[in-house]
């Protein structure tokens, strides 16, 4: 049963096409922990800390750097 909950927490691979991130998820990669990983890329690390905006080069999704409140 717990596995069924932990799934359900899971978010579906490349499906979102824009993602904020914070600090605490650096170094940043893609896709990201908390994605189904069965049915996406590759990992890939992105560099954002300098620019604070990220592209994937597999599946286009888009990462900006908020600032934590």
């Amino acid at each position: 049963m717990n596995q069924k909950i932990a799934q359900q927490k899971l978010r579906e691979a490349n499906a979102v096409k824009r993602y904020e991130v914070t600090r605490a998820d650096l170094p940043l990669h893609c896709p990201m922990d908390n994605t189904t990983l069965w049915n996406s890329h590759p990992r890939v690390y992105l560099p954002i800390e300098d620019s604070g905006e990220a592209r994937c080069p597999y599946c286009g999704a888009l990462y900006v750097l908020k600032d934590e409140d």
